[in-house]
This record gives C-alpha cells, sequence and structure tokens, in this order.
C-alpha cells in the first residue's frame, strides 16, 4: 500500500513523533491510521530512551533583549533536524529559555558543567558556616550534599524553575517538547550580557 504524506502528516499532528517513524508506523500497519498510533505507543518507551543519546546539532540561537536594551541573552538550542528547529512550538521554547536566563541569571547550563574548584569551595563555605554547630560527621556531610543540591537548583539552568511555571524545572519543560516532536533537544550553550556587569 502506498503511504501518502497526508497520511503522514496526520499521523504526526495526532501523535508528535518524527515523520520517518510516522510513515515506517504507517507502514507496517498498512495504512491503518488507529493501528499505527498503538503501534507508536507501543514502541514509544523504547523509542524515548534513545533519544538522549542522539545526536542534536541542528536548532537555533535565540536572543533576547530586555529592560530598554540593557540586558540581553543568546542562548543555542539545539535539536536534530532543521525541520523540528523551525516548528513555532520549538522557537517558542527557545524565546523562554532565552527569556528564562535573563530572569533568573543562571551560571551553568547543568551541573557537571560546574568546575570542581567551585563545588569544593562551596563546601568549604558551607563548613564555616555550620562549624558551631557540633553536628556529628555523617549529619554534617548530608547537610552538605543537601546545601550543594539546592547550589545545582540555583545555578544549573537545567535544574532552575521555570520562570513562568515555577512548579515545573527547565529540564521537565524541554522533555515535553522532547515527546512532542519525538527528537533529542539540547541547551549547548548561553551568553548573558547586562550593561555595566563584569
Amino acid at each position: 500500500m502506498s503511504i501518502s504524506a497526508t497520511m503522514v502528516k496526520e499521523l504526526r499532528d495526532k501523535t508528535g513523533v518524527g515523520m520517518m517513524e510516522c510513515k515506517t508506523a504507517l507502514k507496517e500497519c498498512e495504512g491503518n491510521l488507529e493501528k499505527a498510533i498503538i503501534y507508536l505507543r507501543e514502541r514509544g518507551l523504547a523509542s524515548a530512551a534513545k533519544k538522549s543519546g542522539r545526536v542534536a546539532a541542528d536548532g537555533t540561537v535565540m536572543t533576547y533583549i530586555h529592560a530598554g536594551g540593557k540586558l540581553g541573552v543568546l542562548i543555542e538550542i539545539n535539536s536534530e533536524t532543521d525541520f523540528v528547529a523551525k516548528t513555532e512550538g520549538f522557537q517558542k521554547l527557545a524565546r523562554n529559555l532565552a527569556m528564562h536566563v535573563a530572569a533568573a541569571h543562571p551560571l551553568y547550563v547543568k551541573r557537571e558543567e560546574v568546575p570542581a574548584e567551585i563545588i569544593q569551595q562551596e563546601r568549604e563555605i558551607i563548613k564555616a558556616q555550620m562549624a558551631g554547630a557540633g553536628k556529628p560527621a555523617d549529619i554534617m556531610e548530608k547537610i552538605i550534599t543537601g546545601k550543594l543540591e539546592k547550589y545545582f537548583e540555583e545555578h544549573c539552568l537545567l535544574e532552575q524553575s521555570f520562570v513562568k511555571e515555577p512548579d515545573k524545572k527547565i529540564n521537565q519543560l524541554i522533555g515535553e517538547m522532547v515527546a512532542k516532536v519525538g527528537e533529542n533537544i539540547q541547551v549547548r550553550r548561553f551568553t548573558r550580557f547586562k550593561v555595566g556587569e563584569e
């Protein structure tokens, strides 16, 4: 059976899965739309796990300028294909992330980027703050771990609460878009400029 572009588009619109996966599903299900949706759902968990390892080498660089030109952000968001990068949903995500960086002032994209010396410095600060508390060593270590987690939540973009929806983390926001478009999406880097700031 011949699978038309219209059929593929209809399945994509209903499921948010990539075009090639939709075409394959329709071929496997002999053009039956409902069976193809079930086929994709059955494969959903397996393909979602693979997405994070796929190369996201396309995407966009988004800008955000605020406060009468006194604050600006450049952010690079990557997707696997140019097709996804040009969609309205992806562009909206990129704008939201650029605006979030302007408002929340993260220092790193993810915790793995925080230099070891900064983590060590934070540990020393916490120890100094707790010096007179007289806590046992194991309790002290738990306190340090908890405060370091808080540091990551405050300074790493992916772990911050989204300024427009504080009950949602940035990595959740990106995860929702990954589920919708069926491609790996990553924040590669960002730069925040504020007039007069070093």
